[in-house]
C-alpha cells in the first residue's frame, strides 16, 4: 500500500503492531481510499491526508496501547480514547490517525441515531453512504477491499446510495452527495436519485415541519445543520445548493426553498457583506426563524434573522420618506437596537427602500462626532444630557455630510 506524503515505514509500523497482538484485519478507510483510487487511477489532483481512518476488526484501545510499547512518546503523541467502542486518536510520526474498533448499525427509526455495537470489517463498510466510500485498504493482507462496486462507479464518475432505504434512514445523506457531487463533479445515480424524490414526497419520518422544533429526529435537525455548514463553509456551494433542488431535496430544510428563485443573489451578497451563509441561505424559508431554531444554527444568527423579520415589517408599515437624510435613517434604525448583521440581512432581501440600509451597514453606523466627551469636557462643557445631545448632534451633521 502507498499513500502519496505518508512514510511507508508508518504503515508498516501499523502492521507489525496489529500482527503481533493477533488482530486479523486492520483496513484504512473512508475518503482517502476514495480519493488515492481516484487519483493515481483517474488522474485526480492530491489534495493531501487530513488524517487516516482506520478500522480494527478486534480491540482498537489494544492496538493503540501496542503502539505506544513499540513505538514510545517521542513517535506517538496527543493521543486520546473516545466513545463506547473505544476509537483513539493519535499522531504517529507527526500523522494523525483514527483506530476505531469494527461496528454494525441499525436505525431505530428513521432520522433518528443509529444503535451501533461491535462487529466485523465487512458490517463497518456496510453502514457506509455510497458505493464510493464502502471501499477499504487492508493492510495486513495487503488488498484492496470492495464489495459494492465501488471502483466501478468510480470509473463512470457516478454517486450511488449504498442501500435502498439510505435516504430514510439518514437523510443527511442527501446533503452529503450534493457537496462530493460538487467537489468531485460526480453525477448520481439516477436510482439514488428517485430515491430521493420519492422519500422526500413520501415524508416517512414521524416529525412534520409544522410540528414543534425541539422534536425534529437528529437527521432533520442538528446533524443536518453540520451538513450544511459543511457544504457552505468548505464546498462549491453554488454548485451543491443547485443539485440540491434539481434532486427536489431541499423540502427536507423547508417547502419554500426548493422553490427560491432569489437564492443564488441572496448568497453573493452575503459574500459582498461578509455575513455567514447559513442564515441567509435561510431568509428563503417560509419561516427563517422556525427553520434556524429546528437546526439548532448559533444563537446569535437566529436572533438575526428575529430582528431582520421585525426590521422588514418596519419598512411595510411604517417607511420612512425617500427624502430622509443619513443622520434620520441612522437614528431610525438604531433606535430599535437591531443588530448591524440583521440590517444586513435585509439588504440581501433588496427590499424598499434598501439602499439607506446598505450605506448604513456599509457607512453612516460608523460615523462619530468629530469631538469627543472629553474634547467637551476640557472646551468646559459639564457630563450630563447637554453633553450627550451635543455629541449626538455633530455626529449627525458628519453623517449628513457624508452623502
Amino acid at each position: 500500500m502507498e499513500l502519496p506524503g505518508v512514510p511507508t515505514s508508518l504503515l508498516e509500523e501499523l502492521r507489525e503492531a496489529a500482527v503481533s497482538i493477533g488482530v486479523s484485519r486492520l483496513a484504512l478507510v473512508g475518503g482517502v481510499v476514495r480519493d488515492q483510487l481516484l487519483h493515481q487511477r483517474f488522474g485526480h489532483p492530491w489534495t493531501g491526508v487530513p488524517d487516516l481512518d482506520w478500522v480494527v476488526e478486534g480491540d482498537a484501545v489494544a492496538l493503540a496501547a501496542e503502539l505506544v510499547r513499540r513505538c514510545g512518546s517521542d513517535r506517538l503523541k496527543a493521543l486520546q480514547e473516545y466513545g463506547a467502542f473505544g476509537t483513539v486518536s493519535l499522531q504517529l510520526d507527526g500523522t494523525p490517525l483514527d483506530l476505531a474498533t469494527a461496528r454494525q448499525e441499525h436505525y431505530p427509526a428513521p432520522a433518528e441515531n443509529p444503535v451501533v455495537q461491535a462487529g466485523t470489517l465487512t458490517a463497518d463498510l456496510v453502514r457506509r453512504d455510497f458505493t464510493i466510500n464502502a471501499m477499504a485498504m487492508e493492510l495486513v493482507a495487503g488488498e484492496l477491499i470492495d464489495l459494492h462496486d465501488g471502483q466501478e462507479d468510480l470509473a463512470s464518475g457516478q454517486l450511488r446510495f449504498l442501500h435502498r432505504c439510505s435516504v430514510q434512514d439518514d437523510p443527511t445523506r442527501v446533503f452529503r452527495a450534493a457537496r462530493y457531487a460538487a467537489r468531485l463533479e460526480f453525477q448520481l445515480a439516477e436510482e439514488s436519485r428517485e430515491q430521493i424524490r420519492s422519500t422526500v414526497e413520501q415524508w416517512p419520518w414521524a416529525w412534520r415541519q409544522d410540528d414543534p422544533a425541539p422534536a425534529a429526529p437528529p437527521a432533520l435537525s442538528t446533524r443536518l445543520r453540520m451538513e450544511l455548514d459543511r457544504l457552505l463553509e468548505r464546498e462549491p456551494w453554488r454548485q451543491a445548493l443547485d443539485l440540491l433542488e434539481q434532486w427536489q431535496a431541499l423540502p427536507l430544510l423547508d417547502r419554500q426553498l426548493q422553490n427560491d428563485r432569489q437564492r443564488t443573489k441572496r448568497l453573493r451578497w452575503a459574500r459582498r457583506l461578509g455575513l455567514p451563509l447559513m442564515p441567509v441561505l435561510l431568509m428563503g424559508a417560509a419561516d427563517p426563524v422556525a427553520v434556524a431554531q429546528r437546526l439548532q444554527i448559533p444563537g446569535r444568527q437566529q436572533q438575526w434573522l428575529q430582528q431582520c423579520a421585525e426590521l422588514l415589517h418596519w419598512l411595510d408599515v411604517d417607511p420612512l420618506p425617500l427624502s430622509a437624510g443619513p443622520s434620520v435613517w441612522s437614528a431610525a434604525l438604531e433606535q430599535h437596537n437591531w443588530q448591524p448583521e440583521a440590517v444586513a440581512l435585509a439588504v440581501t432581501l433588496r427590499p424598499r427602500p434598501w439602499k439607506p440600509l446598505l450605506r448604513w451597514w456599509g457607512r453612516w453606523r460608523m460615523i462619530q462626532a468629530p469631538q469627543t466627551a472629553r474634547d467637551l469636557i476640557d472646551m468646559g462643557w459639564q457630563p450630563g444630557p447637554a453633553l450627550g445631545e451635543e455629541l449626538r448632534r455633530q455626529r449627525s451633521a458628519a453623517q449628513d455630510q457624508s452623502r
